[in-house]
């Protein structure tokens, strides 16, 4: 029986919990903490964004995911007793002790923070969240909202690679699991998976948490543990009319008529795996879906499924199709589609027009655009190390930094320059052409009228000093309030609700940013107010470095 939403619902907020607890955050944070609390400064307003500096996979964009596990993580957040006597154990001696009962009455009803949704192309340099409320708190969090939005973005975007690689038409399945950094790395790869354009996944659990439609038959080891006819048990099958049939003697002779129209040699064929497949199609008549590769596709394989398939189908079944997970599976499906049509042609056997081809051989993002480029066959491809591992890009490199305290701007500078942060609180605006496809993002200062449809825009480029400027046709307020006093004021959406939106949202961007090679690069520009308070941060930076001199 299916659990039921509040079952499911409950489970995820209370893997939440257990994943990511307070502790689940570098060391650092709590030194700095109590750094804060000491100079009496842990209550000050303060606001932190979280960002990333390149676009992954050396593409045109990202999808923002994360943000549903970071509003569980938010509202749980607070350390129980146990929790603040380790911490007693791991921060230095000399520590406070007043400091660690501060530390047990804290949670986030002080907290404030304004995300773009889950699901939204959103590119580098775009402050895609914002955390706003007391320093302390506000420091503690970050290690713990940038391990949620990181890889959830990252393995999110990769998914919506694969399936602008493979195109509309052909299904995708994730089967990642047993290749994942982890359980949880498992778990957190099919949910975001499935948001980022796959339609199921192998991992049970993510289907139970998540809703995913969960699909998988077979490996090889279940072919090879059969060796002959005689472990076939039981050795008959009812029939769709209630009538009880000897499967066996059936299948035996579909199977010898099958190799006679296709001029098969019988003496190649392997009896092992004609009674693994027997066992299965009595164990699952309606969703017979086997691997066919474990000896030889040709000689073995496809004869043994087409026997068992087509006893199937005259006792009223509908066999789903076949899996090939090795060899050239290009040419390969396309034999397996000729001999599926010459079997429903001379047998006259429908069935066989609705066979589906299955193929799971260590897809990457390269062979997958590949496929698109050849004939085949292939209606599924399973897809597991190369997305949910993220082969092509570890790590999203998200950052969260400081940009406001007291009401200050604060801004840090670097000598690497693209190390610099932007100073201030802000809103961000994406501008829209007349056909609703988003061409520039505008960061402003929270305080500044926002961009209107039909009145124009100064704005500047990054690393440029020249202004433009643009006179939009649509506006839309990019990020929105999702958490305040404690409690989740966003919609939370479920995986499908989800992906829906991630789909719609990609659907948006013109061709040329999708683009899985040498794509355009989408603008990103503040503000004239943002590029002048930049200009008055250095400007100031410069005459405050000599205050030992002045003093």
């Amino acid at each position: 029986m299916a659990a039921s939403c509040s079952d499911t619902r409950g489970a995820m907020e209370r893997s939440i919990r257990e994943r990511v607890p307070p502790l689940l955050t570098d060391l650092y944070q709590f030194t700095m903490a109590y750094a804060y609390w000491r100079a009496g400064r842990h209550q000050e307003p303060a606001v932190f964004e979280l960002f990333f500096r390149d676009n992954p996979f050396s593409g045109g964009f990202s999808l923002l995911a994360g943000l549903h596990d970071c509003l569980h993580f938010l509202q749980s957040f607070r350390f129980t007793d146990e929790d603040v006597e380790f911490l007693r154990s791991v921060l230095p001696p000399a520590t406070d002790p007043a400091f660690f009962t501060f530390l047990r009455g804290l949670d986030c009803s002080g907290v404030t923070v304004h995300s773009v949704p889950e699901g939204t192309v959103v590119f580098a340099r775009i402050p895609v969240m914002e955390v706003a409320g007391p320093l302390a708190v506000v420091q503690l969090l970050e290690t713990s909202l940038l391990c949620l939005v990181n890889y959830a973005s990252l393995v999110c975007s990769n998914a919506a690679r694969f399936r602008l690689a493979a195109g509309p038409r052909r299904r995708l399945l994730e089967m990642g699991l047993r290749r994942a950094q982890g359980p949880d790395g498992g778990l957190t790869a099919s949910r975001y998976s499935y948001i980022g354009g796959f339609d199921m996944t192998s991992n049970v659990q993510a289907g139970f948490l998540f809703g995913i439609p969960v699909a998988g038959t077979m490996a090889h080891s279940y072919v090879t543990s059969f060796t002959s006819l005689e472990e076939v048990w039981p050795q008959t099958l009812k029939a769709a009319n209630g009538d009880q049939v000897d499967f066996i003697s059936l299948a035996k002779g579909w199977l010898s008529r099958v190799c006679t129209r296709l001029e098969a040699e019988s003496v190649k064929i392997h009896e092992g795996e004609l009674a693994a497949f027997l066992t299965y199609a009595v164990a699952y008549p309606q969703n017979f879906l086997p691997v066919i590769d474990s000896y030889s596709v040709a000689c073995s394989g496809l004869l043994n499924f087409c026997a068992v398939a087509l006893a199937l189908s005259e006792l009223g079944y509908r066999p789903v199709g076949v899996r090939l997970d090795s060899g050239d599976l290009c040419r390969q499906s396309l034999e397996v589609r000729h001999v599926f049509r010459l079997c429903s042609q001379h047998f006259s056997m429908s069935s066989f027009d609705s066979l589906i081809i299955v193929g799971t051989n260590n897809f990457s993002e390269s062979t997958m655009s590949e496929l698109n480029k050849k004939e085949n066959e292939i209606d599924v491809v399973g897809v597991g190390t190369h997305l949910v591992t993220c082969t092509k890009q570890p790590s999203l490199g998200c950052v969260y930094k400081l940009v406001e305290v007291r009401g200050s701007p604060r801004m840090k500078f670097s000598e690497d320059p693209e190390k610099s942060t932007v100073p201030g609180k802000k809103a961000v605006y994406r501008l829209m052409d007349t056909e609703g496809h988003p061409f520039l993002d505008v960061v402003c200062l929270a305080v500044e009228p926002a961009p209107t449809a039909g009145n124009p825009l100064t704005y500047y480029l990054r690393g440029e000093d020249t202004s433009r400027s643009v006179t939009p046709t649509q506006v839309m307020c990019l990020r929105q309030e999702v958490f305040t006093k404690g409690q989740v004021t966003y919609s939370l959406c479920n995986a499908k609700e989800s992906r829906a939106k991630a789909q719609s949202s990609l659907q948006t961007l013109d061709s040329k940013h999708k683009r899985l090679q040498d794509p355009d690069t989408y603008p990103v520009a503040v503000s004239e107010k943002v590029y002048m308070l930049v200009a008055e941060i250095r400007r100031g930076s410069s005459t405050n470095s000599n205050f030992l001199l002045s003093n």
